[in-house]
């Protein structure tokens, strides 16, 4: 899978590519994050990628046209999906994630300031994602969200598949509580917090089974 992330701030995504089981899937390739400045598609000596917006506001607004040319030079195919990041957006989910991770190419267009001109979400972009009900400065921590949860869908990124399956259904996942050594840790004198007895038992069934009990559904 392609990932090719449109930013005015791309030293941001430079750490988060090369770390982790992410970084090892790039190495590997598994996958492939590009990072692109949307002031390379400006024509003016400042590279503006904002302005005023029409009616009347505190704040500034992308603009539509650098965002087009952007588009427009990375989309390779008709394989090629747009995604624009903003709080009006559908709910990213896990299953979100799944249908997502279909997809040979992601084009994800990271807005900023008070927003982006919708003729963005109106004509370019195929679907605007949200992360969560509230307002961040950028969409360039809602691109880093989705890529992670999506690469862990890509055959060989989280190394284990047994873990995917472990974890992951068809289109949901299953969070359950987990404990590690020691069973018995003592945060004071008066304190002792313990391991379920169930997970130290060995009985591999009633393991599976209390897992199934704790597990929340995402």
């Amino acid at each position: 899978m392609i990932f090719d992330i449109i930013t005015i701030f791309p030293r941001m995504f430079k750490g988060f590519i090369k770390e982790g089981l992410l970084g090892k899937a790039v190495k590997k390739d598994l996958l492939e994050v590009n990072i692109h400045n949307l002031r390379d598609w400006t024509d003016d000596k400042h590279k503006t990628v904002d302005d005023k917006p029409f009616g009347g506001g505190l704040g500034m607004v992308m603009k539509v046209e650098p965002i087009f040319k952007a588009v427009t030079d990375l989309k390779k195919n008709n394989d090629s999906r747009v995604i624009l990041f903003g709080p009006r957006g559908k709910r990213f989910s896990q299953s979100s994630a799944h249908r997502l991770s279909k997809a040979n190419h992601l084009i994800m267009i990271c807005g900023r300031y008070d927003g982006v001109d919708e003729r963005v979400s109106q004509y370019i972009a195929d679907e605007e994602i949200s992360i969560g009900d509230y307002v961040l400065m950028g969409g360039e921590i809602p691109a880093m969200v989705v890529i992670e949860c999506i690469s862990r869908l890509i055959p060989g990124v989280i190394g284990k598949e047994e873990f995917l399956k472990e974890r992951i259904s068809s289109t949901t996942a299953i969070e359950y509580p987990q404990f590690t050594r020691p069973a018995i840790f003592k945060p004071s004198s008066s304190e002792e917090w313990k391991v379920p007895d169930i997970l130290l038992s060995g009985d591999h069934k009633e393991i599976a089974e209390w897992k199934d009990s704790q597990g929340r559904i995402i």
